[in-house]
C-alpha cells in the first residue's frame, strides 16, 4: 500500500470516528422556552436526590425544586451542604455578569451544576431541569452544557378580571404556569364594565365590576366576586418567590364605570357615565385616595415595582378634553412616582396629542394600537415600550373579533417583541422592553368558563414563553414546537387543561357507577366522552350524577327535571329526561365547542353556541307575541348578538345520590 493510499484511509477514519461521536452526543433538550446555547455531551445522568446549596440565598430556590420534583415524579429531594456527589443537583451563584439579571447555566456531568448571578436566573434553571426530566421516564438528564438568557426582560400576560371574576385559586395556577414557562410579568385589569347596548342603553343596568377590597369606599367592591387585600398580597407573594411580577390595574379615567355607579357625580355627562369627568375636582379626590388605600404604609397592598394607571380609550373629541386627559395621565404617573412604584400606562397620547406635557422618562408603556399611541413617537418622546399588539395578541373570547385563539403558528414563525402592529424595531432595541398578549372578557354573561379561558390561555402562554425569551432565535419548526409542547405539564401540579392519557385512553371505568362514589379525577377536560348504561328510577329534581369543585353534571336539573349542567353559574338542559324503567346507553361528548348528547348511539342534541338576540320594545309590539320567544331576551340592540357558549370540562370526583343504576361508565380521551 502506497503512502498517498494510507493517508486516505486514515482520512475516512477518522471523518468515520467524527460521525459516531456526532451521532452519540446528545441533541439539543426540548424546552420552552428554548434554551440559548446548548454544548452537547454524551450521555445521561440520574438525580441522585440531593441539592446541595453553595449560597444560603439560594435555599429557597433548592426548596422549590425539591417541592415541585416530588409533586410532579413522587420521589423525595433532600436539601444538602457540602461536596457534590455523583447526580447532586449544586446550586450556586455567580459573578457571570454575561448572563445579565436572569440567565443561567446548567452544566450536566458527573452532577448537575446550576450556576447564575441572581436567584431569579438559579429558578429558571430549575424550570429547565423540570421540564428536561419530565420528557422521559426515568428522568434523566442528557450530558451537556446549557448557557441560557432571555433576549427581553419583559414576558407577561394580561387578563381581564374587571369584566368576568377570576377567582383566586385559578390566579395562583396562572402565576404558577407562567413561571414554568420562564414568563414574568402578570398583569391584573382590576376594574371594568360591559357594553351598554347589551343592558338597555342604561349605564346604570350596566354591568362593572371593581374587583379589590376597599376599606376607603365601603360598597365599591364587586359583590359577584373580588378579592381580599389579603389574598392579593399573598398572591404578589407567591409570584416573588417564583419570579413573576404581580402589575395591578386601575383602569380610568375611561372603562370607569364601576366608580361612577358608585359615584354617579364623577361620571362625563357629556361622554358617557363609563368617563370620569376630568373637570371635577372631585374626581382626582376620589382617585387620589383610592391609591393612597392599596400604595401607602411600609407594606403596602400593591407591593411590586409596578402599578398601572390605565389611561386608555379616553374621547378626544374636543381640545380642551384631550388636554384634561394629558394632565389626568401626568398627575397619576408622578402620583404612583411618588410611591416609589414605577408607572405603567395604555398607549393613548397620539390619539390624546397635545401641548400638556405627560411625564415620559421612567415610564413604561403598553402599546396596544398604533394609531392611539404611534410606537416611533413614543420612543422618540422617551417611553419605554411593551410590545402588545392588538391585531396580534389579543384574546376576546367568542366575541366574533379580535380573536378566538391566538395564530401562533403565525406569531411563532413571524412575531417578536420588536414587532408592534405594522411597526418594526430591530431586535434588542433598547426602547422596547418586552412582550405580553391580553384576555379581554368583552362580552359579560356569554357563558365562557375559567376553563374555557385557560384552553385559550395556555397555547398562547407557550408560544408567546418562546418569542419572548429567544426573540427570533428559535430554531424548532412550528410543527414540531406545536407536537412537542403539548406533551410538556402546565406547571408542577398544575392540571387546569384537566388533560389524562392520550387519545384513545380510557382513563375512568366503573362496572357499576354506585351513588356517593368518589372517582380517581376530578374532571376531563376536552376533548371526551363519557358513557354509560343507565335502566332508569324517577329521580328527584335536582338529583346530580357527578360533580366536581368547578361543575355538577344533573340526571335531572333542578328545574326542568331534564338531563343538564351547571357551571360557574351557567345552566344548561338537554331536551332529554331519563325515563323510569327504561334502559338506555347514554354518552356524553364535550370539545371547545359544544357539549354532545348521543342516545344509544345516535346524536340526540348539540348544546353549541347559542346567539342571543333582542329587538327594540317599540318593535316587539308590532312583530312579536307574548311567549313566543324560545330563548332568554338580553340584548336591546337588534344589530348586536352574544354567542351563549355551552361547553362543559366534565365532573368527575363525586356522584351524587341517585337511584337509577348505572353500569360500565367509561371516560375516554377522544383528542
Amino acid at each position: 500500500m502506497n503512502k498517498s493510499m494510507k493517508l486516505a484511509i486514515a482520512a475516512i477514519c477518522v471523518l468515520c470516528a467524527g460521525v459516531s461521536c456526532m451521532q452519540a452526543a446528545n441533541s439539543k433538550p426540548f424546552v420552552i422556552p428554548e434554551i440559548e446555547s446548548w454544548t452537547a455531551g454524551e450521555g445521561s445522568v440520574r438525580l441522585s436526590g440531593r441539592i446541595v446549596v453553595k449560597s444560603e440565598k439560594l435555599g429557597a430556590v433548592a426548596a422549590a425544586l425539591a417541592d415541585d420534583y416530588r409533586t410532579m415524579f413522587g420521589r423525595e429531594m433532600v436539601v444538602a451542604k457540602g461536596k457534590a456527589k455523583t447526580g447532586d443537583v449544586v446550586l450556586q451563584l455567580s459573578k457571570d455578569k454575561t448572563l445579565g439579571s436572569e440567565g443561567y447555566r446548567m452544566t450536566v456531568g458527573e452532577n448537575i451544576t446550576i450556576s447564575a448571578p441572581t436567584q431569579t436566573g438559579a429558578y429558571w434553571a430549575t424550570r429547565t431541569l423540570l421540564q428536561i426530566s419530565e420528557q422521559t421516564a426515568s428522568h434523566e438528564l442528557p450530558c451537556g452544557e446549557i448557557v441560557d438568557k432571555p433576549q427581553y426582560a419583559l414576558r407577561g400576560f394580561m387578563i381581564d378580571c374587571g369584566r368576568k371574576y377570576i377567582p383566586m385559586s385559578y390566579l395562583r395556577n396562572l402565576v404558577k404556569v407562567m413561571a414554568y414557562y420562564k414568563m414574568n410579568a402578570l398583569q391584573i385589569h382590576l376594574n371594568d364594565n360591559g357594553f351598554r347596548q347589551f343592558f338597555g342603553n342604561d349605564w346604570m343596568q350596566t354591568y362593572s365590576a371593581f374587583r379589590l377590597e376597599c376599606d376607603t369606599y365601603p360598597g365599591l367592591t364587586a359583590k359577584d366576586g373580588h378579592y381580599s387585600k389579603k389574598e392579593f398580597v399573598e398572591l404578589q407573594q407567591l409570584g416573588e418567590a417564583c419570579g413573576v411580577e404581580i402589575i395591578p390595574e386601575i383602569d380610568a379615567p375611561a372603562h370607569s364605570l364601576a366608580f361612577t355607579q358608585y359615584r354617579p357625580e364623577l361620571g362625563s355627562k357629556e361622554y358617557g357615565m363609563d368617563h370620569l369627568d376630568l373637570f371635577n375636582p372631585a374626581t382626582y379626590t376620589f382617585m387620589d385616595n383610592l391609591y393612597k388605600e392599596y400604595l401607602q404604609g411600609k407594606e403596602p397592598v400593591f407591593r411590586g415595582k409596578r402599578v398601572h394607571i390605565g389611561t386608555d380609550e379616553y374621547s378626544n373629541a374636543k381640545r380642551e378634553v384631550v388636554e384634561k386627559f394629558r394632565e389626568f395621565t401626568d398627575h397619576y404617573i408622578r402620583l404612583v412616582e411618588s410611591y416609589g412604584k414605577q408607572a405603567v400606562v395604555w398607549g393613548a397620547l397620539t390619539h390624546a396629542k397635545g401641548d400638556t406635557h405627560v411625564k415620559s422618562d421612567g415610564v413604561l408603556m403598553d402599546c396596544w394600537y398604533n394609531g392611539y399611541a404611534d410606537p416611533r413617537e413614543m420612543k422618540r418622546q422617551g417611553y419605554k415600550l411593551v410590545s402588545i399588539p392588538d391585531g396580534l395578541v389579543y384574546i376576546v373570547p367568542a366575541a366574533g373579533y379580535y380573536y378566538d385563539y391566538l395564530n401562533c403558528k403565525y406569531l411563532y414563525d413571524n412575531w417578536t417583541p420588536a414587532v408592534i402592529g405594522r411597526e418594526h424595531f430591530d431586535e434588542n432595541d433598547p426602547a422596547i422592553e418586552g412582550g405580553m398578549f391580553a384576555v379581554w372578557n368583552d362580552h359579560v354573561g356569554n357563558g365562557i368558563t375559567v376553563k374555557d379561558i385557560h384552553h385559550r390561555v395556555f397555547p398562547a402562554l407557550q408560544t408567546l414563553s418562546a418569542k419572548c425569551w429567544a426573540g427570533k432565535n428559535v430554531s424548532v419548526k412550528y410543527d414540531e414546537f406545536d407536537r412537542l409542547r403539548c406533551e410538556l405539564s402546565e406547571a408542577p401540579g398544575v392540571n387546569e387543561l384537566a388533560r389524562h392519557g392520550k387519545k384513545g385512553d380510557v382513563v375512568v371505568a366503573e362496572r357499576l357507577l354506585a351513588a356517593g362514589a368518589q372517582l380517581p379525577i376530578e374532571e376531563i377536560g376536552y376533548d371526551y366522552s363519557v358513557s354509560f348504561v343507565i335502566e332508569g328510577a324517577e329521580e328527584q329534581r335536582g338529583t346530580e350524577l357527578l360533580r366536581s369543585a368547578n361543575a355538577v353534571f344533573y340526571l335531572s336539573d333542578p328545574e326542568s327535571g331534564r338531563l343538564g349542567f351547571e357551571r360557574e353559574g351557567y345552566r344548561n338542559t338537554f331536551n332529554y329526561s331519563v325515563e323510569k324503567g327504561k334502559k338506555v346507553t347514554l354518552t356524553i361528548e364535550g370539545t371547545n365547542r359544544a357539549t354532545r348528547l348521543l342516545v344509544d348511539g345516535k346524536l340526540r342534541e348539540e348544546l353549541a353556541a347559542k346567539p342571543l338576540y333582542v329587538v327594540n320594545e317599540d318593535v316587539r309590539a308590532h312583530n312579536m307575541v307574548e311567549g313566543t320567544l324560545s330563548h332568554e331576551p338580553v340584548l336591546y340592540d337588534p344589530k348586536a348578538r352574544i354567542n351563549l357558549q355551552r361547553t362543559l370540562v366534565f365532573p368527575l370526583r363525586r356522584a351524587g345520590n341517585f337511584k337509577s343504576t348505572i353500569t360500565n361508565f367509561k371516560v375516554t380521551v377522544v383528542k
